[in-house]
């Protein structure tokens, strides 16, 4: 992208006073919406200043890696992808309308599924899903519509349920439910909504590192795809997932009964009995989001009304604390990972959403937004030019590194801050033009060539596999520890 195609930023960059920390804090107002828009659109150029597919000879859609070859996996691009097309359908920018365009199409993957091959040693569901939301998300706001002869916004998202729905993804280790890895090859293909580390005992967690995951979004995704699609589409088998997937989280202990508090998962080895109780702001968010849909599907069922108030009352409590999002998790304690630097962002971006589909939410939850936008542009003071974005919003100043989640976040926090004069979701029935593909997906079931299918002899070979992981890693952070308390 050039200088030249946002104007606004041109003016920014060249006037005077441009480093430091009291200049930076001029850049961004939230006064009013074009104030908010042109602090919006500056934070989408930085974002974007740390993806370099359009360039001569790189990939287009993904940001740099993963690693060691950069810091970021794949299913961090699908989820900026996701945010600049809010930032269109709340802005109305189109300047990076063909950007967008361009990396959603060209990561559909063989099967037009967003499975590409090329990323298979790490393809999570939850990685899978955060494409096919974007992809969602562009039918819902009315996106420009691909060309005739690729697929649909609509068709991409429901391609990504039905290879999520499938039997070989559901199988009954934990009764129900997606593992985290899609392989079944792949290390982490026996845990079911947990972190690639295990929890072990107690003890020997808390000297281990903090995963630098949350793939214990993988079903709060596919509960949320389920309940939008069936909004979308009018369609009973989407809810009827929605539903029983409700009903799977809440049975096997991952959402709270007493509290509401989303719990990250557990493992398939241990018929999911070890929960990993570790919480991150998205879990509750996406299933927030979820649920305002299914209150919207079921024209108010008090039921559904219940459990979004129930997730919004917590985590409003939990994750923003003096009205402020923070990352309960690792921020407090300067240990959060590549990936939980954009966390932040999505709960902002799906409780502003919940506030369109659910608007009783919107007494309680749009002021609170407003306020912990307003703590994160603050601390925007970083960097060369004063003005670079990082992780901590509460501190009130720049501190630590900035990267693509951390402008990621801020974006989303400050784009939100349109939804109260935004155009709700479409549905198929209230203007929106997206081609479908009910069947698309079915046929992909493996994203790895010549992998055949699943067996249940496969997966007792990758349980025994799991035991012997966990078994070595228990060790190993044993081990650790030991070392740890030597003279």
């Amino acid at each position: 992208m050039k200088l030249s195609s946002c104007p606004f930023l041109m003016l920014l960059v060249a006037g005077p006073g441009r480093r430091g920390g009291a200049a930076a804090a001029s850049v961004f107002s939230l006064d009013s919406d074009d104030a908010v828009k042109k602090s919006a659109s500056v934070l989408a150029w930085d974002m974007l200043q740390y993806y370099h597919g359009n360039e001569s000879g790189a990939t287009p859609g993904i940001l740099p890696g993963p690693p060691p070859g950069g810091d970021y996996y794949w299913w961090e691009a699908g989820a900026m992808w996701g945010t600049l097309i809010h930032y269109w359908a709340l802005t109305g920018d189109e300047t990076y309308n063909g950007e967008i365009m361009k990396a959603m199409q060209s990561q559909v993957g063989e099967g037009q599924d967003y499975m590409p091959r090329n990323v298979t040693v790490s393809l999570g569901n939850d990685d899978q899903a955060f494409w096919g939301m974007a992809a969602m998300l562009a039918a819902e706001s009315k996106f420009p519509d691909p060309p005739a002869d690729r697929p649909g916004w609509l068709g991409l998202a429901q391609a990504v349920f039905n290879t999520q729905a499938s039997p070989q993804r559901h199988d009954g280790t934990c009764g129900g439910g997606l593992r985290w890895q899609i392989p079944f090859t792949n290390n982490g293909y026996g845990y079911k909504n947990s972190e690639f580390l295990p929890r072990c005992r107690a003890a020997e967690l808390r000297r281990a590192p903090t995963p630098d995951h949350g793939a214990g979004i993988s079903s709060g995704c596919f509960f949320n795809m389920a309940a939008r699609l069936s909004r979308y589409t009018g369609d009973a088998r989407y809810s009827d997932w929605a539903e029983k997937t409700w009903d799977w989280v809440e049975q096997v202990g991952f959402i709270d009964p007493g509290n509401y508090a989303v719990y990250d998962g557990a493992n398939v080895a241990a018929d999911c009995k070890d929960i990993n109780e570790v919480q991150y702001s998205y879990n509750n968010a996406i299933f927030a989001e979820g649920a305002a849909f299914m209150y919207n599907v079921t024209k108010g069922e008090q039921r559904w009304r219940d459990r979004v108030d129930k997730l919004i009352d917590y985590g409003l409590k939990t994750f923003f604390p003096d009205d402020v999002a923070v990352e309960i998790s690792c921020e407090p304690h300067d240990s959060c990972k590549t990936d939980m630097f954009a966390y932040k962002g999505f709960m902002h971006r799906w409780y502003a959403s919940a506030t369109q589909i659910a608007p009783f939410t919107a007494g309680r939850v749009l002021p609170v937004l407003r306020k912990s936008a307003q703590a994160a542009v603050a601390q925007c003071t970083g960097g060369a030019d004063g003005r670079q974005c990082g992780l901590n919003w509460a501190d009130g100043r720049y501190v630590g590194e900035t990267g693509a989640g951390q402008e990621m976040s801020v974006l989303a926090a400050v784009q939100s801050l349109l939804v109260g004069s935004a155009r709700p979701p479409v549905t198929h029935d209230s203007g929106g033009t997206s081609a479908g593909s009910p069947n698309g997906g079915k046929g992909d079931e493996s994203p790895v060539p010549g992998q055949k299918a699943v067996t249940a002899g496969d997966r007792v070979g990758a349980s025994l596999v799991t035991i012997s992981l966990l078994a070595g890693a228990c060790g190993m952070f044993g081990w650790m520890g030991y070392e740890a308390s030597g003279p």
